[in-house]
């Protein structure tokens, strides 16, 4: 129902929608106030909290007595003792669009009935991104703190936020009573320190700063809060038996004067356009300030005005937070990285000044390629206008969930004297080996093999891996440390089935004698590996981790030439046609790209036969080239790959190596004679009397493919309980759907 706009909605709809909406947002709200732990992004609450109330506008009558719109946090957590507030710690509305701040300041002039000619200022503050909390002094002396709970009652920490420094345990010249709220957060350096505290510890780490702020000042336990590096801003009080000034920024300094923190960019505005010009500067400034914010905070300056304006059930209408966009934040790009990859891809990195984005704290984002970075897609057409990126710009970074963190946009108005355009580097950084770039190709290629120890760890790492050999006990970890160990080393795939012979002649220097390993554990990775020495042909070529062979395609080519020495003939007699083939790709390419320079249509006229004849292919050549693309599922890049590999001789002799260590298994051949031969069918939802991973294996060895979404080639959807879209798309297009029950009728007593 999230899809259908607030003005389509039927009554009974929206009252539907809302009873949802109160759940989620109820749901969101224990976990990001009580837990520390939240299940949704800002932005996401945002989003569902506006929509709540878009429908609340449109169907008064149905608001809910327990809407989202009139709770704040969440309910206090029994583990801590309960603080009722003296004065209610409310939430701020919240503006995303500049046109929602000129809105805000003209319902204040109309809410308080001013002309043209009366002016009203305002403070523009940061919004920082931790935990509030409420601090209540009598006669100079902290008597408790409490966190802002539901509003109304919070969790009484006072021991805890007497651990931090940057809170005041009495104060001189107070008021007799006075409550000073705040912010509690944790630093970007202090932040990452922790984490790696954590990490050493076994213990676990913090998404972000808010989390781990939070998450130390709810400790149960005040001395692991005492070993945490809290912080505290404070920016504003709640019950006070004398004021401390007649405006906000004259209250602000007061607090200053007792000897609080407060925030230096805090500054007094005349009106929407200077509002929305400090906010454009402190989003400038928001990568290199050190700890996270997500907005900017505007109050109605003169206190006398903000009393005429007072509040709304759960805001103040003399306050609002105009927040960054949840998936946005400008940062400083520190330097660029050369990544080697397993397939000996050179892939660029920036490394970014620390800054949050989606609620992740981001310091790497990917550039693609060498022409990502020069400002162009692959065709040479520009991107971001034209903008090359250089290390010390500013760059804008955007993520939207679980997306790899990417370059937006640069300002090249911030861009620092004398940065040179970024140089892509044409060797390989990791052994010097040459690295090219094939006609066509937006990916620089180192071409060092298995002698790069890039590719070489990474290639171990994939060969190890859970759809790979899945060694116990060999995980990426044990890789990088056997890989540089000098008296066991495993460089290559082989080395992992010699280990046990070699570390037998080892005398003291055995495994078992090694730190963090003994008898029992080093006895146990030599039986892991032993296990795996008889393997499946198509787990086998997969691990292998040649370039384009994924693992479909490697099943494909098990089942097609169902022994080893067969692919690796084909392979070897494919060479020169692969090449003449190369050949008329890269002669295409360059005739694209000079006819499209001239301004004109162009093709090159030789045919891939025409090439093959040019280049003198020997017929069987050609032969054994048409029976690797000829296969279903493989293609040219494929077949290329696969000679490519058999032609380096390192690589070569590396697999040689690893084949004369193996019992490589033959596929078994599908039955031809199934009423799902040759069929496409897809598993969704639970099946209850057999694993997935069982019921495609079955429907594989009855001669079904099996894919992972619906689509008009699919012939056949299995449904377990939980099918969701799946089942709704095969209805669509009247593909048949069958149960677990009915799926195992129809391949009964085959």
């Amino acid at each position: 129902m999230d899809s259908i706009i607030v003005e389509e909605l039927t009554r009974d709809q929206a009252r539907a929608e809302l009873a949802r909406l109160s759940d989620v947002l109820a749901q969101a709200n224990d976990a990001y106030h009580g837990a520390d732990a939240p299940e949704i992004s800002d932005a996401e609450y945002d989003r569902l909290k506006l929509r709540n109330a878009a429908i609340e506008a449109r169907f008064p009558e149905l608001k809910r007595s327990d809407s989202p719109s009139d709770q704040v946090g969440a309910a206090p957590s029994s583990g801590f003792g309960k603080i009722t507030h003296a004065v209610s710690m409310l939430s701020l509305g919240n503006a995303f669009e500049d046109e929602d701040v000129a809105e805000f300041a003209q319902r204040i002039r109309k809410y308080l009935g001013l002309d043209a000619s009366e002016n009203v200022q305002f403070t523009a503050e940061p919004k920082i991104d931790g935990l509030s909390l409420s601090l209540r002094y009598e006669s100079g002396k902290l008597v408790h703190a409490a966190t802002r709970g539901d509003g109304s009652t919070g969790e009484n920490v006072t021991d805890n936020a007497c651990t931090i420094d940057s809170i005041p345990q009495e104060i001189s010249d107070a008021p007799d009573v006075l409550e000073v709220r705040g912010e509690v957060y944790m630093s970007h350096a202090d932040f990452e320190a922790l984490n790696v505290r954590q990490t050493e510890a076994g213990e676990k780490v913090f998404a972000n700063p808010r989390n781990a702020a939070a998450g130390s000042l709810r400790q149960l336990d005040s001395k692991i809060t005492k070993s945490r590096p809290l912080r505290f801003f404070a920016y504003a009080w709640g019950e006070l038996s004398t004021p401390l000034a007649q405006t906000q920024m004259g209250a602000i300094e007061k607090l200053a004067s007792f000897g609080f923190e407060i925030n230096p960019l805090t500054k007094v505005c005349d009106g929407p356009t200077s509002l929305v010009a400090h906010y454009r500067t402190i989003e400038a400034q928001r990568a290199t300030l050190g700890y996270d914010i997500d907005g900017v905070v505007y109050k109605v300056d003169r206190l006398d005005l903000q009393a005429r304006l007072g509040f709304r059930s759960t805001t103040p209408r003399w306050a609002i937070a105009h927040k960054f966009p949840a998936e946005l934040a400008w940062t400083r790009l520190e330097a660029i990285d050369i990544q080697v990859g397993r397939t000996g891809a050179l892939s660029p990195v920036a490394r970014l000044a620390p800054v949050t984005v989606g609620g992740v704290v981001v310091s790497n984002a990917t550039l693609h390629n060498e022409d990502y970075i020069a400002g162009r897609d692959s065709k040479g057409v520009e991107i971001r206008g034209g903008k090359d990126i250089r290390e010390g710009d500013w760059v804008q970074v955007y993520r939207a969930g679980d997306v790899i963190p990417k370059i937006a946009d640069v300002d090249v108005t911030k861009r620092p004297d004398g940065a040179a355009e970024y140089a892509f580097p044409a060797t390989c950084p990791e052994c010097g080996s040459d690295a090219v770039r094939e006609e066509g190709d937006a990916v620089r290629y180192c071409t060092g093999g298995i002698i790069c120890p890039a590719q070489a760890k990474e290639k171990l790492k994939h060969f190890v891996a859970r759809k790979g050999f899945d060694i116990e006990g060999l995980g990426a970890k044990q890789v990088e440390m056997f890989y540089e160990d000098s008296e066991l080393p495993i460089r290559e795939p082989a080395d992992i089935f010699t280990l046990a012979r070699r570390d037998a002649d080892n005398g003291l220097t055995k495994l078992k004698n090694r730190h963090g390993w003994g008898a029992q554990s080093a006895s146990k990775l030599f039986e892991a590996i032993e296990e795996k020495r008889k393997i499946a042909f198509g787990r086998m070529l997969f691990a292998l981790g040649i370039r384009h062979v994924g693992e479909a395609a490697a099943k494909d080519l098990a089942l097609h030439f169902g022994e080893w020495h067969f692919l690796k003939e084909a392979a070897e007699g494919a060479r020169a046609a692969a090449l003449a083939w190369r050949a008329a790709d890269e002669a295409e390419e360059a005739e694209r790209i000079a006819a499209a320079r001239e301004g004109r249509r162009g093709r090159i006229k030789e045919t891939r036969d025409g090439a093959m004849a040019r280049c003198a292919v020997p017929m069987g050549s050609k032969v054994a080239w048409e029976d690797l693309v000829g296969i279903d599922g493989i293609g040219a890049s494929v077949a290329m790959s696969l000679t490519d590999a058999f032609a380096n001789t390192h690589e070569r002799a590396a697999i040689d190596r690893l084949v004369n260590e193996l019992e490589i298994a033959p596929p078994e051949a599908p039955s031809q004679e199934s009423p799902v031969a040759g069929k496409t069918v897809v598993f969704t939802g639970s099946l209850e009397k057999m694993t997935r991973a069982e019921a495609k294996a079955r429907a594989e060895s009855l001669g079904a493919k099996v894919a992972g979404s619906v689509s008009r080639k699919t012939d056949i959807l299995v449904a377990g309980p939980g099918a969701g879209s799946k089942a709704a798309k095969a209805a669509e297009l009247g593909i048949k759907i069958l149960d677990e029950d009915g799926w195992l009728a129809l391949i009964e007593g085959l």
